[in-house]
């Protein structure tokens, strides 16, 4: 499991997610890139458990979606039915990530954000803006940007279909899909390929 770990965690990380692991075993899978989420946690129908990770996550991302799919683990094993993402969850994602906070495994850019994110974990890293667009930074894939970044009236292409960027809304952007003359909500940082013109 190291050998595979240090693929895709920073290397000072890999012993403290080992530990983790040897506390909480699970089985691990990494899978090709999903577009609705970097992980997850589930149940199977054996019973057994499994976290799925997307390997399209630079490391940084991976291993912050790592211990949030643990912390599912932990809170499952804990608690049985809760939430997915309540008190229980927020607590156990927040103690399990302490340790990580440091220098020497996340650039020193990222920890002010992370500890912010911290202070109030939600669902998705998706959703605070100042952390994403700080995790991006470290993406290999640089001919994206996030849509909150494109000029309004400039266009870019997302799953494939033409859009055009319209005007912002308090937390989403409307943007008008070409062919089909729609108007369609997206979030500020959703990842879009933009046409140059």
């Amino acid at each position: 499991m190291s050998k595979v770990l240090s693929k895709y965690i920073p290397e000072n990380s890999v012993d403290l997610v080992l530990d983790i692991l040897k506390q909480h075993p699970i089985a691990i899978k990494i899978v090709n890139d999903r577009k609705t989420k970097h992980g997850d946690f589930r149940k199977m129908s054996d019973g057994k458990v499994q976290i799925t990770m997307n390997n399209s996550l630079n490391q940084y991302q991976f291993l912050l979606t790592l211990i949030h799919e643990i912390a599912h683990f932990t809170t499952h094993k804990q608690f049985k039915s809760v939430k997915p993402h309540g008190l229980e969850w927020k607590v156990n994602f927040q103690h399990l990530m302490l340790p990580f906070l440091q220098p020497s495994i996340f650039p020193t850019a990222l920890l002010p954000h992370l500890a912010n994110y911290l202070k109030n974990p939600k669902a998705s890293t998706g959703s605070d803006v100042n952390l994403t667009y700080a995790l991006k930074q470290y993406d290999e894939d640089l001919d994206k940007n996030f849509v909150f970044e494109l000029e309004q009236g400039s266009f870019f292409i997302f799953n494939n279909k033409t859009y055009k960027k319209g005007a912002i809304r308090r937390t989403r952007i409307e943007c008008l899909e070409m062919s089909s003359k729609r108007t369609y909500l997206f979030n500020q940082n959703a990842e879009v390929k933009p046409i140059n013109q």
